[in-house]
């Protein structure tokens, strides 16, 4: 399931949870609109498969953090559900001890104000 841009301004304060788990896969989520495409990667948890939604690749890809399949990482966001399925749109992943920030506590994210390229 891909989930693009559908999320792109869906963050609930309310939901917002911490989850750990494995990364099972990364994937790369295209928008009809433009070129650039969104990250997204499945995390499996004690509560089973989770997609998380981390956001668009030319910022995801310019953090000092590469997080991979196999990596064992921490997920902060609001779990939220997009035609039936659960997703995370994460506020930060952390890894051992790096930690990719994506968004603020309101889930504003910080892309937004980050030169685009």
């Amino acid at each position: 399931m891909g989930i693009g841009n559908s999320v792109k301004n869906i963050y609930e304060v309310n939901t917002v949870e911490t989850i750990s788990g494995e990364v099972t896969n990364i994937d790369k989520v295209f928008s009809d609109k433009n070129m650039s495409y969104g990250v997204q990667m499945n995390l499996y948890s004690s509560n089973g498969q989770i997609l998380v939604n981390l956001g668009p690749s030319w910022f995801v890809e310019n953090q000092n953090i590469n997080i991979a399949s196999g990596d064992y990482v921490n997920v902060t966001g609001s779990r939220i559900n997009i035609n039936g399925d659960q997703v995370i749109i994460a506020k930060e992943v952390m890894k051992e001890d790096k930690v990719l920030m994506l968004r603020d506590d309101n889930g504003y994210p910080f892309w937004a104000v980050w030169p685009n390229r």
